[in-house]
């Protein structure tokens, strides 16, 4: 409804994922194969980890995994990278596939390579785990992809290209380093990376929406039990986005709240935009996430305001890092004839660049439009009480009404 060029689903994305990750290792295996012993068992595995590394998703993607499941169950740990790994089983045992488990095993752990606590340590052949999903430094063929579809799928320029790396990259002591002079196109990846973010992904009225969806699974939870699906991948490949029409077409009493939410949606009748702040940097470290029940306790005396009525984003936008510069776990080489690599500090390149690498915002909604200014209100009193001035950037302007036309 707001980029109606984009997709979330990650058919196309797969696919792109996969090109990128065969042409990776081609070009690691054409220029360095016989001395990195790059084999054809290591090609298919690197390709097959790029096809399958997002087959675990759920409906609407990050939402379905962030934002539904911790308030359909409390204190849940569940990754669509391990339910990856489940649905891979499932594939190969339902359909009888033929494949050696040494294939399968490597090709699960390049997927969860990037998650915290499974780093693949010392392995043999490193580098490869890093092509797809690299969690030494944040490089790797699922960025390329998603960066240059979603900016040319949403009308906006880009100016990193992911092919300078492609073509310089070089692999020194297990490790994928790149030339030094390619350090501002790896800032531009994490940049635009964290412009999308911004800009696209949680774009103020796309997670009015996404919030909208997400409440409508919840109410109708209770019916479908949508979250016991999760467990069992013979029965988690059925849910998709197909979901929202289901609800949409029932007549089933127990779905009316959900059915009623998609309808505004339809309508474009979404949850209004209030306001919101950038968190001050010296506030950054010691940050506690913004509550509903935050924003009511600062509410005029004779506001009634209560939980239902307002909602919190709290949003997160770095670059990989979280307030680190992703660039200090890159490694680089000087030239082709070099056999040395190490990382560069930002003030050898230029004096332009951030010396702040990660915001923090939050964002006030509203589900009843009539609430907008008593909400607004209390978010500015909840702003003075907290840091003695209105950090907010901006509200969602009233629509005025359009002057008739008179004729003469």
């Amino acid at each position: 409804m707001v980029y109606p060029g984009a997709v979330h689903s990650r058919f196309e994305h797969s696919l792109g994922v996969y090109w990128l990750a065969s042409d990776a290792v081609h070009r690691l295996r054409t220029y360095q194969g016989q001395e990195l012993g790059i084999e054809s068992f290591d090609v298919q595995t690197v390709k097959l980890a790029g096809l399958l590394h997002d087959v675990g998703h759920g409906p609407f993607s990050h939402m379905f995994e962030r934002e539904f499941l911790p308030r359909v169950r409390d204190g849940i740990k569940w990754s669509h990278e391990d339910m990856s790994l489940k649905m891979i089983d499932y594939i190969v045992d339902e359909h009888s596939i033929d494949i050696d488990s040494g294939t399968l095993k490597k090709v699960k752990e390049m997927i969860v390579a990037s998650e915290e606590g499974k780093s693949v340590g010392t392995k043999e052949k490193q580098f490869l785990y890093d092509i797809v999903a690299n969690g030494r430094n944040g490089i790797d063929v699922d960025k390329f992809d998603y960066i240059e579809r979603d900016t040319r799928a949403c009308g906006l320029g880009c100016n990193f290209q992911f092919q300078r790396l492609m073509e310089t990259m070089r692999v020194i002591d297990n490790e994928i380093c790149y030339r030094s002079k390619e350090y501002l196109t790896i800032h531009k990846l994490f940049s635009t990376r964290a412009d999308l973010h911004r800009t696209v992904y949680t774009h103020p009225k796309v997670k009015a929406i996404d919030l909208m969806v997400v409440d409508a699974l919840i109410k109708a939870n209770d019916h479908l039990q949508i979250d016991s699906l999760i467990d069992e991948p013979a029965q988690y490949w059925m849910l998709d986005d197909t979901i929202v029409k289901t609800i949409e077409t029932s007549t089933h009493q127990d779905l009316e709240e959900s059915r009623n939410l998609i309808r505004r949606i339809r309508r474009r009748d979404i949850y209004q935009f209030c306001n919101e702040f950038a968190v001050p940097k010296e506030n950054l470290e010691y940050f506690k996430n913004v509550t509903a029940q935050d924003i009511i306790c600062s509410q005029k005396s004779d506001s009634q305001l209560n939980e239902e009525d307002v909602i919190v984003n709290n949003v997160k936008i770095d670059l990989t890092s979280g307030r680190n510069n992703p660039l200090e776990r890159i490694s680089f080489f000087q030239d082709y004839d070099s056999f040395e690599k190490s990382h560069i500090k930002d003030d050898r390149v230029s004096h332009l660049l951030p010396a702040c690498y990660q915001d923090l915002i939050v964002r006030v909604y509203t589900r009843d439009p009539k609430l907008v200014q008593a909400v607004s209100n209390a978010f500015e009193n909840f702003q003075m009480k907290t840091y003695g001035e209105k950090t907010q950037v901006h509200a969602t302007p009233e629509k005025k009404k359009r002057l008739k036309y008179k004729e003469k």
